[in-house]
């Protein structure tokens, strides 16, 4: 199993490790701080070092469909490089980042809009979540607002967790009705934002909201007769 890495210290962005699996250009290691395509949140790219000197770009992370480990493309597999072989593994942390002040800012978000989540996507400069509205009424001008008071308040984040048991006795956690938390393992990571926010969540996030910087609304688009996509980007 890959240790993941990019859970226990979201911030670091260089890491030596072994490899433990070669197959063609993909590569599994020991442990990883590249955080695998999920939850609405794109995978993290970056380098490879050899000891021998080369580098590599990694161009996509994933999750093994055969395992609990994580899978990292080369962008060829035209190396010499073999199962044991001690490697650094080094972020592109500025999109890294970026993604973290956006999921995170995704969770204010959510809070400010009380209805049921029907889908997302982070991205590096934009994002968006969709709402099943109803009747509840939003605008750009007030959302953004409100948003960016939360972000300028500071509030910090921590991570914890809860059992399968303890989920299912509260199933209005659980905000995204098109994602719902991986289960079998026996507990289900959590991500709260004091007072504001506590949720279920597989993604990267900051320490405290003060981190994100301004953003803004962009716009409110109708997806339906009662769906609504807000769009989010940084000012």
């Amino acid at each position: 199993m890959t240790e993941k890495v990019f859970y226990t210290d979201t911030y670091l962005q260089k890491l030596k490790a072994n490899i433990t699996q070669i197959d063609g250009a993909w590569l599994e290691f020991d442990k990883s701080i590249f955080y695998p395509t999920g939850g609405g949140q794109p995978c993290d790219t970056g380098e490879l070092k050899s000891k021998t000197g080369d580098s590599y770009r990694i161009v996509a992370t994933e999750k093994s469909e055969k395992s609990d480990n994580i899978r990292h493309q080369l962008d060829n597999d035209n190396h010499d490089l073999k199962s044991g072989d001690e490697v650094e593994l080094i972020l592109d942390w500025e999109r890294r980042y970026k993604h973290m002040k956006m999921h995170t800012c995704m969770h204010l978000l959510g809070s400010l809009i009380p209805v049921p989540v029907t889908g997302g996507s982070v991205g590096a400069e934009k994002s968006r979540l969709d709402f099943d509205l109803g009747d509840h009424q939003i605008n750009k001008e007030d959302l953004t607002s409100e948003i960016n008071k939360l972000i300028e308040a500071g509030h910090d984040l921590t991570i914890g967790s809860i059992t399968d048991g303890e989920l299912d006795a509260n199933p209005d956690l659980v905000r995204t009705m098109s994602v719902q938390p991986p289960r079998g393992s026996g507990t289900i990571r959590m991500v709260q934002i004091a007072e504001i926010d506590y949720q279920p969540c597989g993604g990267t996030h900051l320490k405290n909201t003060a981190e994100i910087g301004p953003v803004r609304i962009k716009k409110i688009e109708n997806k339906g007769k009662r769906n609504r996509r807000v769009h989010i980007v940084f000012d």
